[in-house]
């Protein structure tokens, strides 16, 4: 084989304009493009009662998988996030005002997709004096009047630990609650910067001692050791959390966090036994797996 040929064999990795490089992926982190009549009739509806998702603006891998499966993770309080994670595709800046009819639209579009289970989340509102609370018991207030059968996980935001916010979402009882930690002990300043580590653990804390099923998630590939990540079951265990999702970081822009490392799927599979092993009751454990995915399986558990 000559030079140039070798070359073209060379797995080549993307670099933008400043000289940056993004790590190509692997096979295992390959997706197929969505497609399909419960696709677009779910992107539909999204638009039509313009609507936020998480799919969308986190650029979730497994947007053509859950829209095809007529599953959306909706997202209220606008589209604009006052934090600015350095794993986070969504928008940073400031928010529009908050939007009263949201919550109905987000219980009507519930309603004509005939979901069992929805998942709803939230940018951080570190603007506001409730942090968004009030709209968050309004959402699940709603969708529980127009679909009574729905059950619903919200992923909520620590609400800066104003422990009056979080009693709110307490108050309502969701199914699931769900609050992600993301990253270990040790990457949380660099990958959550307006985050605390014992804060999260702390709303988690709190959601179960008010009787919530609790879960969280973090991301594998930002740096971490495989001592942290138990360590980070460990304290998640300790808080009475049971359940548990570990996902590949992809790094969205050039401009977030580059990936340190690709983590196999046979290491993931090991993970998912340690985490069984440790008390968690579900454990999702995939490169592709988002904290979202397949929710509606978590409920049974």
């Amino acid at each position: 084989m000559d030079v140039v040929a070798a070359e073209k064999k060379k797995p080549v990795s993307v670099h933008n304009p400043e000289g940056k490089v993004m790590r190509n992926k692997p096979k295992w982190l390959r997706v197929k493009l969505p497609t399909g009549r419960d696709y677009l009739n779910v992107r539909e509806i999204v638009s039509e009662h313009k609507l936020h998702t998480i799919c969308e603006s986190g650029s979730c891998p497994n947007m053509g998988e859950c829209w095809g499966a007529g599953t959306a993770t909706f997202m209220i309080l606008g589209n604009i996030c006052t934090r600015s994670c350095g794993f986070c595709a969504v928008a940073t800046g400031k928010p529009d005002n908050v939007d009263p009819f949201e919550p109905l639209r987000v219980a009507k579009s519930v309603k004509l997709m005939g979901v069992k289970h929805c998942v709803i989340t939230s940018v951080d509102r570190d603007d506001l004096k409730d942090g968004g609370s009030t709209i968050w018991v309004e959402t699940v207030n709603a969708v529980r009047r127009l679909s009574p059968e729905t059950t619903m996980e919200t992923l909520i935001p620590d609400f800066r630990g104003e422990w009056d916010n979080l009693q709110r979402i307490i108050a309502v009882a969701p199914e699931i609650v769900s609050h992600n930690l993301e990253t270990v002990r040790r990457l949380t300043k660099q990958v959550r910067i307006q985050a605390k580590y014992d804060r999260s653990l702390e709303v988690l804390f709190r959601l179960a001692k008010g009787g919530m099923a609790t879960k969280s998630g973090i991301m594998l590939g930002l740096g971490e050791t495989e001592a942290e990540v138990l360590e980070t079951m460990d304290d998640l265990r300790a808080v009475g959390v049971s359940i548990l999702t570990l996902g590949q970081y992809l790094q969205p822009t050039y401009k977030h966090l580059p990936v340190a490392e690709f983590i196999t799927p046979e290491k993931f599979a090991e993970y998912k036994e340690i985490g069984l092993q440790k008390g968690f009751k579900f454990v999702e454990s995939g490169p592709l797996v988002r904290s979202s995915y397949h929710a509606e399986k978590h409920i049974e558990k």
